[in-house]
């Protein structure tokens, strides 16, 4: 999009662009109101006591209270005691920054971000089957001439309306496109085959596509033989998943397993895509490694037009876990235990690498355990609302009213604002320069309209003011010194500097990932702009970006792809006849993420007011509940009121809530936290719960 601004307000146009060409959602076209909205914070705020309100405050007091409180806290209880929880909607330069900030201004291992909540199980399957986590491997166009696409858990006609455009296009040249959905979604509406199992048994049916796969020749041998390792053991395993027993496991026909194998085995090309839908399970590794486990078989992945892919969740949900504020990760994808990734970083920075500290906890176990005896006794939040968005969201908030220190980084004065010691205000998206990676692996720039109000920060200069107080130095926009392009030093004895500025900033994040296997060394914002992004590794400046991977090998030691043989196993909690159905989650198209902007902007309001519980008809009828009641949610967790919505369109057998909103309505009051092992991925997706009428006489004494 572009935007224009005239003296009193800014517009939204449309711009054509290779990835959305000129489409945008609701949300887009409304995303400037926001901008000047009534609700919008431009001073600081902060408590004078615990049980005090808000007040407003100055700079300097909001941060001489921040440093002043970490450095007793850090002294008191050690660099740990303090930690950092970031967004994946921040530009790369922030999420740079701020794993910056962590590891070398306050030395705590303890930081780590919303998008392990998104992207964390797919990412990981990625590279253990790969050696790589890029979104899609693909320019976005393939999608369109694909003989067959499969998508997995993904509602793109709500939660990414302007990639519908390549879903469209390929079924006007005649592909089959294959839908796996426990609802009858605006997407799953769209496909020419719907596949529609109970939630938590995806894998169960990956086995089965790739049994029926086997069974019928359509497995690439020259393929798997050439290019992967592993293959035979996963044959031996998805033995067992024969259509028969797999149609018991997920619901799904037999006659509907053999449709959607023989669509992708015979394809001259097909792609496979997975979503939340599929990932946030405590088995989302493994259910990506076996639709990865297909997509090899059928020898997709490098092949023009076909391959296997994933979808992005957040506004960065690609370079927002690419740069370091993950909670085992160095800039450019790098490990924190890798010793020659922590010597490059440690030279771009300017400190020892004995000076870094080590892996810290994932999203959840972190949150889970501030506030403890053991756990950070202080939190800075930057770009993120875990009150709303965090599973088991009670508990969550309970961590964090026990805090000493709550420190959020906001526009607006979210759930998690609402609760904190101290409210920074920051720039919104249109009053300050980045970068922004899509899930293309196309790093693209997005570019300031107007200055930020009065009384506002960006991040970056929030962030080097906090280092300078604690004792680490700055660079800003007017200050060029230092080496080459860099706004870092070398290990020269000056220390390190955190640059304020976006592109210095950028340019520092260039040589931190160089060598990296996200390598944006040769990336730079005048080839942003004269490219139409440009697409990582891209190692020099001289080298064209690499918008197809795998044409030649993978990056793992051998550069062959891995087979890993995985096996079905039910959700981490089943349902019982005191918790009988199962809850799934997700979004609406009028609303975003945990709703703190949506659910301020009028005309995503008026389209989607309040949250709903969907339920079918004749689950309703048992349950004595008409379309509009008002129903109670009860989990082992928690509960939640909304009221019901009746529709055909999900299984008899789960019920359906959006997470945007908080306070009663809170749909992650209820869901599982439960973790992936491998990606600390919590289950989502899936948990067991009881559906109630609220009587009249409880609504009206409630009233």
């Amino acid at each position: 999009m572009t935007l224009r601004a005239t003296p009193d307000r800014v517009e939204v146009r449309a711009r054509q662009f290779p990835t959305n060409q000129g489409g945008l959602c609701q949300k887009g076209w409304t995303s400037a109101e926001l901008l000047d909205h009534p609700d919008r914070l431009t001073t600081p705020l902060l408590r004078d006591r615990r049980g005090a309100e808000l007040r407003p405050a100055s700079w300097d007091e909001a941060l001489d209270r921040v440093t002043s409180e970490v450095s007793k806290l850090q002294s008191a209880y050690g660099r740990d005691s303090v930690a950092v929880f970031g967004g994946g909607g921040l530009t790369n330069e922030k999420a740079y920054a701020l794993g910056k900030f962590a590891r070398v201004a306050l030395r705590t291992r303890q930081i780590d971000y919303n998008g392990r909540f998104c992207m964390s199980s797919a990412a990981a399957a990625g590279n253990r089957a790969f050696g790589i986590d890029r979104g899609l491997p693909f320019p976005l166009a393939d999608l369109a001439t694909a003989e067959t696409l499969l998508l997995v858990g993904a509602n793109v006609a709500e939660t990414m309306p302007p990639l519908m455009r390549y879903l469209v296009e390929q079924k006007r040249r005649g592909g089959t496109l294959i839908v796996v959905d426990p609802r009858v979604t605006a997407t799953a509406r769209q496909a020419t085959l719907h596949l529609q199992p109970t939630p938590g048994t995806d894998l169960a049916l990956a086995n089965a596509l790739l049994h029926v796969a086997l069974a019928e020749g359509w497995v690439d041998r020259s393929y798997v033989e050439d290019r992967t390792n592993g293959f035979d053991a996963v044959r031996r395993s998805v033995a067992g998943y024969w259509p028969a027993r797999v149609e018991r496991l997920s619901g799904v026909p037999v006659a509907d397993l053999e449709a959607a194998a023989r669509s992708l085995g015979t394809a001259g090309t097909a792609i496979i895509l997975t979503a939340r839908g599929g990932e946030q399970h405590a088995k989302g590794v493994d259910t990506v490694t076996a639709f990865v486990n297909l997509a090899l078989a059928l020898g997709l992945p490098g092949r023009p037009g076909s391959g296997y892919g994933c979808l992005t969740g957040q506004g960065n949900g690609q370079g927002g876990r690419e740069h370091g504020q993950k909670a085992d990760q160095l800039p450019g994808y790098r490990r924190i235990d890798d010793p020659d990734a922590r010597a490059h970083v440690a030279g771009v920075w300017g400190v020892r690498p004995e000076d870094l500290p080590g892996a810290g906890l994932s999203a959840y176990e972190l949150l889970d355990s501030i506030g403890s005896p053991d756990g950070p006794r202080a939190l800075l939040v930057f770009g993120s609302n875990p009150v709303v968005s965090a599973p088991r969201a009670g508990r969550i908030q309970r961590r964090l009213a026990d805090l000493d220190l709550l420190v959020v980084a906001d526009f607006v004065l979210s759930e998690t604002a609402a609760m904190a010691d101290v409210v920074l205000p920051t720039a919104q998206w249109a009053e300050e320069d980045g970068t922004m990676t899509n899930l293309e692996g196309r790093v693209l720039r997005r570019r300031a309209l107007r200055p930020p109000p009065p009384g506002v920060r960006t991040d970056l200069a929030l962030v080097a003011e906090l280092a300078r107080r604690l004792g680490t130095g700055t660079r800003d926009s007017h200050d060029n010194s230092g080496s080459g392009s860099s706004g870092s030093h070398d290990n020269t004895g000056e220390g390190p500097v955190f640059p304020d500025d976006p592109r210095l900033v950028f340019d520092e994040l260039r040589r931190a990932s160089a060598g990296g296997v996200a390598d944006y060394a040769g990336v730079t914002w005048e080839r942003i702009d004269a490219e139409e992004g440009v697409f990582w590794p891209c190692p020099a400046e001289d080298r064209p970006g690499t918008a197809r991977l795998f044409a030649d090998g993978f990056p793992t030691g051998d550069g062959r792809a891995r087979f890993v043989a995985v096996e079905h196993r039910p959700a981490a909690e089943e349902v019982c006849p005191d918790y009988p159905l199962y809850l799934t989650t997700g979004r609406v198209l009028a609303q975003y993420q945990s709703g703190a902007q949506t659910r301020r902007i009028d005309p995503l309001v008026r389209a989607a007011p309040n949250a709903f519980l969907e339920l079918h008809p004749d689950l309703a009828h048992r349950l004595g509940v008409v379309d509009g009641d008002e129903v109670r949610v009860s989990s082992r967790r928690g509960e939640m009121l909304a009221p019901a919505r009746l529709t055909d369109t999900i299984r008899v057998d789960t019920v359906f809530a959006p997470f945007h909103w908080g306070g009663a309505a809170r749909a992650n009051s209820l869901t599982n936290d439960a973790l992936d092992p491998t990606s600390r991925m919590p289950e989502f997706k899936v948990c067991a719960v009881r559906v109630e009428r609220v009587e009249r006489t409880e609504r009206v004494g409630r009233a």
